[in-house]
């Protein structure tokens, strides 16, 4: 298996990790229920699988959320978190030029530059969580306090309440 820049990054910063793969079809294009889908390939509970979300702000920040597969963020939750008024995703041909990452692949870990990152503080109730490991058709298994530490991140509350 080739080594990803997130990876390698976990490797240099010596967290333990175990990388997962799985058959990936394009379900990364659906627009909700791929990270579920691939809960489901991996055989593991899709609230531990965690989806980056890459939005930007009306100053043009570029954020990065962190979220469980099972919920939608909350963007009022969001806004709150990075300080912004307004926070949109950014749109899909910006990602890899921003992130170094395609949609389906993007992980929180290693991206182009370092974006002020949020995870979802449910995240913490897990030992392990999934997130992507930078292309498409691969998980890294990780310990949550180590991705926070790793990214740098804030952990807050961004579920969307239904």
């Amino acid at each position: 298996m080739k080594k990803t820049n997130a990876m390698r990054i976990l490797d240099g910063a010596k967290i333990a990790y175990e990388c997962r793969e799985y058959d990936d079809d394009g379900e990364h294009e659906l627009e909700r229920g791929a990270a579920e889908k691939t809960a489901q390939k991996l055989g593991i509970d899709a609230a531990t699988v965690f989806k980056t979300i890459v939005m930007r702000t009306e100053s043009k920040e570029v954020v990065v959320f962190c979220q469980s597969a099972i919920h939608e963020i909350n963007l009022k939750k969001a806004r709150t978190a990075c300080g912004a008024k307004e926070v949109s995703p950014v749109k899909q041909d910006e990602l890899l030029a921003l992130t170094g990452y395609v949609r389906g692949g993007c992980s929180p870990i290693g991206m182009k530059r370092t974006y002020r990152t949020f995870i979802d503080q449910s995240a913490l109730q897990f030992e392990k969580i999934c997130i992507s490991a930078g292309v498409r058709g691969e998980q890294l298994v990780l310990s949550p306090n180590d991705l926070v530490t790793i990214t740098k991140a804030t952990v807050t509350d961004l579920i969307l309440e239904q």
